[in-house]
């Protein structure tokens, strides 16, 4: 079953990279991203963690692997970030939360909603703290470089 929700968030991946019309060259790296997030978060919701930190782990791993990519290919990390985050999106659970409190049910739409809410600064902090830790290397590298 990892290996169908694999091909599904490539092609998904993949669709989003096309659909914001990243470079031809780039659209299956861009699934490939997408797809190495969402096993890494549904290995980790499997295994018993909690969806926001195994989707705050997805995104870190996510923003990593496009600055590596973006290196590789001389791009913009956002092409290969973008779509391999749509993966990971609460967009169903958004949807659920709405659907309450049109019902009327505002217990189960809040705490729905903060999930929602939760998931989505996770991914955020996770695109962050990727870079904040990608200039402390870039910082070190530098300072090394200088005392040579």
């Amino acid at each position: 079953m990892l290996i169908e929700y694999a091909i599904a968030s490539f092609f998904a991946s993949a669709a989003f990279g096309i659909i914001y019309q990243a470079p031809r060259n780039t659209i299956i790296k861009c699934g490939l991203v997408g797809m190495i997030g969402w096993v890494i978060y549904i290995s980790l919701v499997w295994g018993e963690v909690d969806s926001v930190p195994a989707t705050l782990t997805a995104s870190f791993v996510i923003a990593m692997v496009s600055q590596m990519l973006a290196r590789i290919n001389k791009t913009p990390m956002i092409i290969f970030s973008v779509p391999g985050i749509i993966p990971l999106v609460p967009g169903s659970l958004a949807y659920d939360a709405m659907r309450n409190f049109v019902q009327n049910d505002y217990s189960a739409a809040i705490s729905i909603a903060a999930k929602a809410f939760m998931i989505s600064g996770a991914i955020a902090f996770g695109l962050v703290f990727s870079e904040v830790l990608n200039q402390i290397i870039k910082k070190i590298r530098q300072t090394k470089a200088q005392m040579r």
